[in-house]
C-alpha cells in the first residue's frame, strides 16, 4: 500500500518501506506516526508464523516493525518513532526536553499495558484471566489520573506519540467489549473520552485493513485460552 506523498521530501531519506504484519500494535504506532506526519511509504506484510528468508535477515529480533530506508533496516518501533521525529517534519513530541522525557516514559508504559493485553489474551483459565484484567484496570486507573481533563488527547488539544502508542491498545478493546464487559475501562471517563477521540483520529483509522477485527477474532480463538472459550 503506497500513502500518498504529503508535505515531506522522500528524497530527504530515501524510499520509506515499512514490513508489517496485520495485526502487530508496534506496527500501528508507526504506521500512525507515518501518516501524522504526512510521509509517503510502502507497506509489506509478512507471515510472522513462517518467516521469509529476507526479513529475518533485516529483523535481528524476528519482530515487526522494521523500516527500511532506501537499502538501511531500523527494527524496534521506539527507535523508529525516535527516527521519524529526528527526520520529518510535524513534531510528535513536545519541545520541553522534560515534557519529550514524559511522553516517552508513558510510551513504555503504554508498552506494558500492551504486555498485559498479551497476558489477558492468553490466559489459560479463569481465575488467571480476572487477575489480568484486575491488572489491567490498575493500569488504565493510572492513566486517567494522569490524563489531561482538558483532553481530547493525553495531554490535552496536541496528537503526541503517547496517542500513537495507545491507539492500539485501544483497538483491541472494540473486539473484547464485544466478547463480554470485563471492568477494565469501567468507571474512567477520561480514558472513555480519550478512547473516543483516538478513535475518529483518521491516522488511528487507517492504520489498520477493514479485516482487523475478524483477523483479530480468528487469533484469539486459535490461541485456545479462556477467552477463546468466550468466543465459542
Amino acid at each position: 500500500m503506497l500513502h500518498a506523498p504529503g508535505t515531506n521530501a522522500e528524497a530527504l531519506v530515501g524510499k520509506l518501506t515499512l514490513i508489517s504484519h496485520h495485526l502487530c500494535p508496534y506496527v500501528q504506532r508507526a504506521v500512525i506516526a507515518l501518516n501524522e506526519k504526512s510521509v509517503p511509504f510502502e507497506r509489506i506484510d509478512v507471515d510472522l508464523a513462517d518467516k521469509p528468508g529476507w526479513f529475518t535477515a533485516i529483523s535481528p529480533l524476528g519482530r515487526t516493525p522494521v523500516l527500511k530506508i532506501g537499502d538501511h533496516a531500523v527494527f524496534e518501533s521506539a527507535v523508529i518513532l525516535e527516527y521519524l521525529e529526528e527526520t520529518q517534519l510535524n513534531p510528535l513530541h513536545p519541545a520541553d526536553p522534560l515534557a519529550r522525557a514524559e511522553h516517552r516514559s508513558w510510551i513504555e508504559f503504554g508498552s506494558s499495558v500492551l504486555n498485559d493485553i498479551g497476558g489477558f489474551y492468553a490466559a489459560a483459565n479463569a481465575g488467571t484471566f480476572d487477575a489480568k484484567a484486575r491488572a489491567l484496570a490498575g493500569k488504565f486507573g493510572q492513566l486517567e489520573k494522569r490524563l489531561n481533563p482538558a483532553g481530547p488527547y493525553f495531554d490535552g488539544s496536541h496528537f503526541s506519540l503517547v496517542d500513537a502508542a495507545f491507539g492500539p491498545v485501544f483497538r483491541y478493546f472494540d473486539v473484547f467489549d464485544a466478547i463480554g464487559d470485563f471492568g477494565i475501562l469501567s468507571g474512567k471517563p477520561r480514558v472513555a473520552d480519550w478512547r473516543a477521540a483516538l478513535a475518529h483520529r483518521p491516522s488511528v483509522k487507517i492504520a489498520v485493513g477493514p479485516d482487523y477485527k475478524a483477523r483479530l477474532r480468528a487469533f484469539l480463538v486459535a490461541r485456545k485460552s479462556h477467552i477463546s472459550r468466550l468466543l465459542n
